[in-house]
């Protein structure tokens, strides 16, 4: 591998990753923000039921959640071949993808959150988390509308417009949490249910601000005339093709995790309350991290468009090191400022907060893991291989890290740190395979 060049495509790595991190980041801060609040002013009942209901409503979501993100490579591939009719017609079509999955999968959120009694958590989080949860199945149609047109941008290698845009929103989000929460300046007290309106009314901003720069950009303008879209149906249908193998790893991993949430439940609330802290704190990472994997799917699938086997592997090797330099920076400030982090949530309840500066030393392990996993599905997104990292997906969480979450916590008594112990194992056997698969193929596959 040539040094020059790949330093080169590391620099051009990390200029489209940057924006689309923080963009992520800012995504998963609303549901920092959401939980900071809840804690400090709610309590930590409350803190349990809305990680409940964020938790099965991001399970549920995930499946479309990880199908965008296809979207965006396939209009990198366009852009390299100067497909601008095709750019459009995706960009239609992921609308369309995005109207019709947000339908689906919030009725059956909506119905799980009916049904939230079969996870036999606490009869008071039980109650809580229903409402709640009711509210984020709404907040689905405008969160996917706004993924969806954003994949325009990142495609386009403009993405600090929907960094922008979240950003804007996780302000809105956090004066709209504190006002509906408290009943502070003549707004209602809605207590729980207010930090659910904040973020469907954050939603809802981020489409609407999304979709009106869109329309009114002259950047955009070329990408957005409605070219042939007759047969757009068609097109819908393949993305959903191609892109629910991507929801579904993406379901793999979140439900890994959603199950643990209802695992640990069955612990005891302290401990419930606990794991929300720290799986809320390694979501942000991993959700940071998701913005390197989608450049490097982007950065990757541009070279397989051109059928360039060395920029693919470059492309590919770029976001692996991007990516783990990152997850071992978050990894230190995990094992080192693992109280302080505790603090930002909870500073009065001692049980909730010792347990949870423990989880957020596993958490710090599984940073890398966590961050190579993810960054290997995004490169092989962009060579179009999804079917195979769902395989791999499925094995390392539902065969290794459930079964074994539950064998460590009640067998061998460890408890919710048995859980976590789990599920990291499961992480690094994800990451492992991915990373292996990424390299066999641009190795041996032809791109002609």
């Amino acid at each position: 591998m040539n040094l020059k060049s790949f330093k080169t495509e590391l620099i051009e790595t990390v200029k489209l990753s940057v924006p689309i991190m923080i963009a992520q980041l800012g995504a998963i801060l609303m549901g920092v923000t959401d939980n900071i609040l809840v804690g400090r002013y709610l309590g930590s009942t409350s803190l349990g039921a809305a990680g409940l209901a964020n938790s099965l409503s991001f399970l549920v979501s995930s499946i479309g959640l990880g199908g965008f993100s296809i979207i965006a490579t396939l209009i990198s591939k366009a852009k390299s071949e100067q497909d601008e009719a095709q750019i459009s017609r995706l960009f239609y079509a992921g609308l369309r993808m995005a109207v019709l999955l947000a339908v689906i999968l919030g009725i059956s959120s909506a119905v799980l959150g009916f049904n939230l009694e079969i996870f036999r958590q606490t009869t008071q989080i039980t109650t809580l988390a229903k409402p709640f949860m009711y509210i984020l199945s709404v907040s689905l149609l405008p969160f996917f509308v706004f993924v969806a047109a954003r994949q325009l941008c990142d495609g386009l290698s403009y993405p600090t417009v929907a960094m922008t845009i979240t950003v804007s929103a996780l302000f809105v989000n956090g004066f709209l949490n504190y006002a509906l929460i408290n009943g502070a300046w003549g707004l209602p007290k809605l207590g729980l249910n207010g930090s659910a309106t904040a973020t469907l009314i954050a939603r809802c901003f981020t489409a609407t601000a999304m979709l009106l720069y869109l329309f009114n950009s002259q950047i955009f303008k070329p990408f957005l005339l409605r070219h042939n879209l007759l047969n757009l149906n068609q097109l819908v249908m393949y993305l959903l093709k191609l892109g629910l193998p991507g929801g579904f790893q993406f379901f793999f991993e979140i439900a890994a995790f959603s199950l643990a949430v209802v695992m640990i439940g069955w612990l005891g609330e302290d401990q419930l309350a606990a794991h929300q802290i720290a799986i809320n704190l390694a979501s942000a990472t991993y959700m940071t991290a998701t913005g390197i994997s989608a450049a490097g799917a982007i950065r990757v699938g541009g070279a397989f468009g051109q059928k360039d086997k060395q920029g693919v592997f470059l492309a590919g090797s770029a976001a692996f090191a991007f990516g783990t330099a990152f997850m071992g920076v978050c990894c230190l400030v995990f094992l080192l400022a693992n109280h302080a982090l505790v603090a930002l949530y909870l500073t009065n309840n001692e049980p909730v907060m010792s347990i949870a500066a423990q989880l957020i030393i596993i958490a710090g392990f599984f940073q890398l893991s966590d961050g190579i996993q993810v960054v290997a599905l995004g490169a092989l997104r962009g060579v179009t291989d999804v079917n195979v990292p769902t395989v791999i997906t499925f094995v390392a969480y539902w065969v290794v890290a459930l079964p074994l979450s539950y064998v460590l916590a009640f067998t061998y008594k460890m408890d919710v740190s048995g859980v976590w112990i789990a599920l990291l194992l499961g992480l690094t056997v994800s990451a492992v395979l991915l990373t292996w698969r990424f390299y066999y193929l641009a190795k041996n596959r032809s791109f002609q």
